[in-house]
């Protein structure tokens, strides 16, 4: 006679506090810039303003990486993934002194991450329940592969819009669209995969723990 299964153990509440780990880093990057932005502009004054941004985004996101160490006991392979790309391409921009590399920047996270997550649905893979190490409790593997298959499109949508902004805006311009385009557009979208989840088992009460758990953006 066969043992009865050990109840799954409960996953902890992170409350908004991923949200803030993932958008954080970015918020520190707007507020540097905009303090250290010349009065009058010029050149010279903005590439100096995004170096200072750049190291700040940089250190605020390394410290982001930290502190969901400390505060959740792990770290998720797309957290650490986007770090990594926020300190290489955030060096590239100080060594070379072009802002243009924090611009392709999410392109290139958002391009990585949804080609992972649909090379994993075409080969009937959950990836985002991988790379998140998340589990919303009671979604079957079905729910979780739709899960990836439309968080995989998403990212792509996004990554060809970063391109669009980036070539139409100024850098100032392209700044604010990540905390007033891309930043609605990305809880919009995580708010319409509830009604898919609950029809594969999410439970209505943990409906909340969706919006909270999104995956990192890496803004």
């Amino acid at each position: 006679m066969s043992e009865p299964a050990q109840p799954l153990e409960a996953k902890p509440k992170s409350g908004w506090l991923n949200i803030l780990v993932d958008y954080g880093p970015l918020l520190v990057f707007l507020g540097v810039y905009k303090f250290a932005a010349p009065e009058e502009p010029g050149p010279l004054g903005e590439i100096a303003a995004v170096i200072y941004g750049t190291v700040a985004f940089m250190v605020a996101a390394v410290v982001a990486l930290a502190f969901s160490k400390w505060k959740f006991g792990k770290i998720s392979p797309m957290l650490m993934l986007s770090t990594a790309l926020i300190v290489g391409f955030g060096a590239l921009t100080i060594w070379l002194r072009d802002p243009g590399f924090i611009q392709i920047k999410p392109t290139a996270i958002y391009a990585f991450f949804g080609v992972v997550l649909l090379v994993g649905y075409a080969r009937g893979r959950a990836m985002l329940q991988i790379l998140l190490e998340a589990a919303f409790e009671g979604v079957d593997q079905q729910g979780w592969l739709k899960l990836s298959r439309n968080w995989g499109v998403f990212f792509l949508a996004l990554a060809v819009l970063n391109e669009v902004l980036r070539a139409q805006m100024s850098f100032e311009g392209w700044l604010w669209a990540k905390i007033w385009v891309f930043m609605p557009l990305t809880f919009v979208f995580t708010f319409t995969q509830i009604p898919m989840l609950l029809k594969h088992g999410l439970a209505l009460e943990d409906a909340d723990e969706v919006l909270k758990d999104q995956p990192p953006t890496g803004e």
